[in-house]
Order: structure tokens, then sequence, then C-alpha cells
């Protein structure tokens, strides 16, 4: 089996890798006498159902017995309060600088003393779905936050007969189980707004005061990747789709963005059926840097429901919805609001069937890597001919927040900001992304490229654009020429959207893009002690672009 549920008695030892304060706590309260195990998906439903708060709309489910439910299940809505998205700023990792351990295996301890007056529901589910990486999940959480449990096990593979067998002949890793425990109604008085706590290594969170589902899907996923890091995989925030094309050739892309960057829009695009399209996944998958093949962790899909009015076809295939409203229909049929009328961030838990030619895993190689970005200065297409600046470019991701985030006070929700690989959750050195990116572009001879997704200058991108150049990346249409005196850098030419390296403003657009990804990177040398600090030829690959904009 994937990962370590049980141990002989002679292996339960303090220098076990296995085994750390936080970890033992978390575990442990996982066996006390106010715990009820949740056997099956369909129990979950009840639970959920009955919740106080829970509305059971008049929508049904669409195939419920493809998905281990009755025949009669329908759509759960359920909405928090104030916040509706995720809080970075809870986050705390075990094992950064300035992180005292102790001080948090004293909260830990005090956070499940308090819970033991709550009936807690137990859960179990398998991240990964494919034998070559499989691993278990625990999660434990009050009653009456039954939705949430509800919506985790939806969102990953519960333990159906199928996956069952699937995980007991699946490859073995040297960790242990992951274990999340969630007490949404307890606030550490330090923490006034929550604490999301990760002992990374030992496969462990503790989640308090967090009442968002977002919080966690993403929070069990964080285990999820950090574990794929150690064990040979580039841990990916993005969505991968495979063009079958004729003559059996294929063009397989992953690309890469936080929530609103169009990520679910290229993944699941048909292009009006022209070609056969195998989907992975438009959330989280992983890369093997042994082979180049992908395979995906999540069988659902958590989407935004901004897009999605009430009619949409896709809404066929909701599960749970999260922070929506509800009207009456003209048949007096309890249906959902969507569209972000009630509050920005409306989500829903779909199902896998939404997407006709999934696939959990893809054999072959990645053919490219798009890095998703929110950059004016950045035309609607480049593509990186360097392995060393496509990973970091990809370090340098330049987007902007959305309403998928829970932003500190005074935070400018416009602002240009870097997130790394897109994915704010990692919890490992940087560098370790950097060097398994950089592997994908120089040994696997995988296409780098940059898609702006946002504003060329001032000019917007619409999505019809973007997935016109999609379509022509996998046909092999595409034709790109130098950007000015780039030597490492090349830009297709679209109609309304040339870059004129000539121009002394949108030269300083330039400049002031790299200036930023410089700062960064030399802010990264020192900060939390220097631990996401890059090799010294990251930085030079953008010193050396800033040379040869000067000499332009």
């Amino acid at each position: 089996m994937s990962t370590i549920s049980n141990f002989r008695r002679e292996e339960i030892v303090k220098d076990n890798k296995i085994f750390s304060s936080i970890r033992s706590t978390i575990e442990t309260s996982f066996y006390g006498n106010n715990v009820v195990k949740v056997n099956s998906i369909k129990e979950a439903y009840k639970l959920a159902k009955d919740s106080p708060g829970t509305i059971v709309t008049d929508m049904p489910v669409y195939s419920p017995e493809e998905i281990g439910l009755d025949s009669d299940a329908k759509v759960l809505l359920f909405n928090d309060g104030a916040t509706v998205g995720r809080f970075a700023g809870a986050r705390v990792i075990i094992g950064e600088p300035n992180v005292d351990i102790k001080e948090y295996e004293l909260i830990s301890r005090e956070a499940i003393y308090e819970s033991r007056y709550k009936k807690l529901y137990h859960s179990e589910a398998i991240i990964g779905l494919h034998p070559d990486f499989m691993i278990k999940a625990h999660l434990l959480i009050p009653e009456n936050f039954d939705n949430i449990m509800y919506s985790w096990l939806l969102n990953f593979q519960f333990l159906s007969q199928k996956y069952m067998q699937m995980y007991k002949d699946s490859k073995q890793y040297p960790e242990g189980d992951l274990y999340v425990f969630s007490n949404p109604d307890y606030i550490p008085p330090s923490h006034p707004n929550g604490l999301a706590l990760f002992d990374p290594i030992h496969n462990c969170a503790m989640l308090l005061g967090m009442r968002y589902f977002g919080e966690h899907k993403k929070g069990t996923l964080t285990l999820g990747w950090s574990l794929a890091n150690r064990n040979g995989f580039a841990s990916c925030h993005g969505g991968m789709k495979r063009y079958n094309l004729e003559n059996d050739s294929k063009f397989t892309i992953g690309v890469f963005g936080l929530s609103g960057s169009g990520k679910s829009t290229l993944t699941h695009e048909k292009h009006d059926g022209k070609y056969d399209i195998n989907v992975l996944h438009d959330d989280a998958y992983i890369i093997s840097t042994e082979d180049g093949s992908s395979i995906a962790l999540e069988p659902a899909y958590f989407d935004k429901t901004q897009d999605y009015p009430t009619t949409h076809p896709a809404n066929k295939y909701l599960l749970t919805v999260q922070n929506c409203g509800v009207t009456l229909d003209e048949n007096g049929k309890k249906v959902i609001v969507a569209e972000d009328i009630r509050n920005g961030n409306g989500r829903a838990v779909k199902s896998i069937l939404w997407t006709e030619n999934r696939v959990n895993k893809i054999d072959e190689p990645v053919d490219a890597i798009a890095w998703l970005m929110k950059d004016a200065t950045m035309p609607p297409i480049l593509k990186i001919k360097n392995p060393i600046l496509a990973s970091v470019m990809g370090a340098t991701l330049a987007t902007k927040r959305t309403t998928a985030e829970k932003l500190a006070k005074g935070v400018d929700m416009n602002a240009l900001v870097i997130e790394p690989y897109a994915n704010p959750f990692r919890t490992y050195p940087l560098a370790n992304d950097y060097e398994k990116f950089k592997e994908l572009f120089e040994n696997r001879n995988v296409e780098c490229y940059i898609i702006n997704t946002s504003h060329f200058i001032d000019k917007k991108i619409p999505k019809e654009v973007t997935l016109k150049l999609l379509e022509e990346l996998a046909l092999k249409k595409a034709k790109f020429k130098q950007l000015g005196g780039f030597t490492e850098i090349e830009y297709m030419e679209v109609e309304g959207y040339k870059p004129d390296m000539r121009d002394k403003d949108y030269k300083g657009m330039w400049k002031n893009s790299l200036d930023y990804r410089k700062k960064f990177l030399l802010d990264m040398e020192s900060f939390k002690g220097g631990i996401d600090k890059l090799p010294k030829e990251a930085l030079d690959a953008i010193i050396r672009l800033e040379k040869e904009l000067l000499d332009m």
C-alpha cells in the first residue's frame, strides 16, 4: 500500500521519521471515544443533508450511482459566514525559520483538549488516482460541519471497493498516512483570524477557526504535494490536457495559474468538438521527473460558480455548492443563484462526469508547460527558449489576487504579485520546484510558454484569442519570432497585440517587469532566513535580459 497506516510495535520509537510531537498529538485524537467513523459516501451524504443550515436543493445529482450515491441524491448547498475564501495569513509551517515548534505543540494539544466534548467524525480518502501514486488521508472534524466532510470525500477519492483494491496494490512510499484535524469552532487566542498549521515532513495538519471548505481541500493537497515533492515528482497547481490528433500524434500541455487565471477554462475547452481531447485535471496533479508522466490527484473539481448561470449546462454536474444564493424557479423548485450575486468566490464541487474524456494518468511525457500570467508587459503568448530562464519565469510568475482569497486589510487586489509556479501551498524550499521544472525543460525537452490571460498594456485579451493560440500550439502551426534583442524570448504575432520594442514606454514596462522579478529573487536570499533562495544562475538569467534590453 502507498502510505503506512500500521506499525509493528518495535517500530514505534522516538527516532522513527514518521512521528513527531505534533503528528502524534493529531493522530492520537482520531482514536478518542468521542470519534465516530464514517465509512461510506452515502453515510456522509445523509449526515450533510441533515446538518443544521444545509439547503437541500431540488437539483438532482447527475448519475448518482456512478459516484456511490443513492438514486434520489440532491445537490446540497451550505453557506459560510463572513469569510468565503482562503486566508494565507493563517498558514504556519513547522520547519520554517522563526516558527517556534514548542508554541505550536502547546496550541495543538489545547485545541484537541477543547474538542473533547464534541462528537467528531473520522473519514478517509485517497489522494492520487493511479497505482503509481496513491496516498491515504484522514480527516477529523466536529459534528455540524458534516458538509465540509462530505465535500472533502467527494473532492478526493472516497474508499470505494474498487479504489481500496487499487490502493492495496499500489506503489508504497516510506511515508505515513496524512492526518488533518479540523475544529472550525476553536480559534486560538494567539491567532484571532484562525490557524492553518502544517507539519509537512510528518504529513499532518491542524485547521483551527477555518470554516471555508477550500482550506480543507488545499490544506490536504498541501500535504499531498509535499509528499510527492519528496518522492520524485513536480507538484503542480494547474490544469493538464492532451490533444489526440491525426496519425496518432499527441500534444500534452500543462497550464499553471492561480484561481481566476483561466486554467480551468483552458483545460476544459473542447474547441467546438474539433479534437479528441483528454483532461487529466484542472487544479491538482504531479509530474514524474523520472519518466515525465503525469497523475491526477483528485476525481472531482472545486470550481468557481461565477461564470455559470443557473441554467448553464455545467451545473448539471454539481454535487455540493458553497456560498451561493438559492431561489425558487417557475415550478417552485429550489435552485442555486450563482454568478457571485450573494458574495464573491461562490464555489461548487463538480462530478468527475463533467469531463467526458477524463483520464487519471498520462503516460506520455508532457510536451509543453505554460505559465499563465497577468502581467501587462507580456503579449498574448511568449516562448522561452532557455531551460534556466523557463524555470525562472515560473518561479517569478506574475499575477493578481482573486476572490478565492481572504486578503489582509489594506492589500490591493489589483496589484501585481509574484506567486512561484502559481502554487501558494508549497511547504518546501522554492529551489526544489525550480530544479524539478528546470529538469523537465532541460532533459525532457518540454517547451515553455508564457500566456497572458489579462491585459496587454491596456488592451484586454479575450479568452477566444487565448484558445486560438492554444489550438495553434497543439497543431504545431504556431510561428514565433525573436522579441526585439532578447535572444531567449520569442513571440507570436497576434493581430492587435504587437509588442514594439522600439517604443520607449513599452521598453520601460519591460524594465519594470524585470526589476520586479530581480527584486523578488534578491529578497528571497534573506526572506525567512533564505529558505527560498534560488541558485545564482536564476538571478543571472534576469540580469542577462536586463542587459539585452539596455542594448536595444
